[in-house]
């Protein structure tokens, strides 16, 4: 069952959609895993495609992807994701100790008579090659990850994939976004789970952060936890309940204590978990699957008009 929109903003009275141009930004997130989350994704964006939008899927998920097991695209290119890391040239170093001074993360310290750079702790700012008076630190590319674009029918993909033993993903989820082609339309965000930095730089400046939650507990904790980082950063929200016909109804009076709207109601359907099981999307495999996302989208576009701009 769909929610009711009538004349309220997504989320909150002080946060409503905003749309740039002809490119609407869905991120579809979770407080926790297992909610559905990328279920709704990937199946969102393959009904929109087949209602004749142009839509494009970015699974930013890079130290988990897993879009592409049930969207299957033909990966027709792929490119490295880079950083820039700190480098010190020895001769002209004096052991000042500034860099290590200027870097509020500890990812640079003069120990002795060597200069140690630890990468995993690097944020790449740039700050210890400015404050370095010998000029004796340059920055040098080194990859991250892998950043793969391709297609599914007509649903244009992207993903980030971080390399094993990276310690942020952000960076990587910020060259999966950069990589969105222009003017793209319908765009599909598949955040990692959870609450943390991942999370933050996914779902930012999207013109709706969709949560998708379980009417358990825990998924009503995370939920909670996942409307309070999402109001932070003053994004509209909306919240999708997935195997609706289990639990308790604690997320429903939740979500009216909060005034947020629940765009989608998906009953638990043993058919879905086995096409799930088997890679295949379940508005492909379970055709009464598809009218819940087809109404999932059209409660999203029916608040396009009405809404106006989220005030920073």
């Amino acid at each position: 069952m769909v929610g009711r929109i009538g004349n309220q903003a997504y989320g909150n009275t002080s946060t409503c959609l905003a749309i740039k141009g002809n490119t609407m930004r869905i991120a579809v997130a979770s407080g926790k895993g297992g909610t559905g989350k990328t279920t709704v994704a990937t199946n969102l964006a393959y009904v929109a495609a087949q209602a004749g939008r142009s839509v494009v899927y970015a699974d930013c998920d890079v130290e988990e992807p897993n879009g592409h097991l049930f969207l299957k695209p033909m990966i027709a290119q792929e490119r490295s994701i880079d950083r820039l890391f700190p480098v010190v040239d020895r001769d002209p170093c004096t052991l000042c100790g500034r860099c290590s001074d200027v870097c509020r993360y500890g990812a640079i310290a003069c120990v002795g008579k060597s200069v140690l750079v630890f990468a995993e702790l690097c944020h790449a700012c740039g700050g210890c090659q400015l404050a370095c008076p010998e000029q004796a630190l340059r920055e040098e590319p080194r990859s991250i990850g892998r950043l793969r674009l391709g297609s599914s029918g007509s649903v244009r993909f992207l993903d980030g994939v971080l390399n094993v033993g990276e310690a942020m993903s952000p960076p990587a989820i910020r060259a999966v976004k950069a990589a969105l082609p222009p003017d793209p339309g319908l765009v599909i965000l598949d955040c990692p789970p959870g609450t943390s930095c991942p999370v933050i730089e996914s779902v930012r400046g999207a013109d709706l952060v969709l949560l998708v939650t379980e009417p358990t507990p825990f998924g009503l904790c995370d939920l909670a936890l996942a409307v309070e980082m999402t109001r932070a950063l003053r994004l509209p929200l909306a919240v999708v309940v997935n195997r609706a016909d289990v639990g308790d109804r604690e997320v429903w009076q939740y979500c009216q204590r909060q005034g947020i709207a629940i765009l989608a109601e998906i009953p638990d359907d043993r058919a879905v978990a086995e096409a799930y099981s088997r890679g295949e999307l379940a508005a492909v495999a379970v055709p009464r699957w598809a009218e819940h996302l087809n109404g999932l989208l059209e409660a999203v576009e029916s608040g396009r008009a009405s809404q106006e701009r989220v005030v920073a």
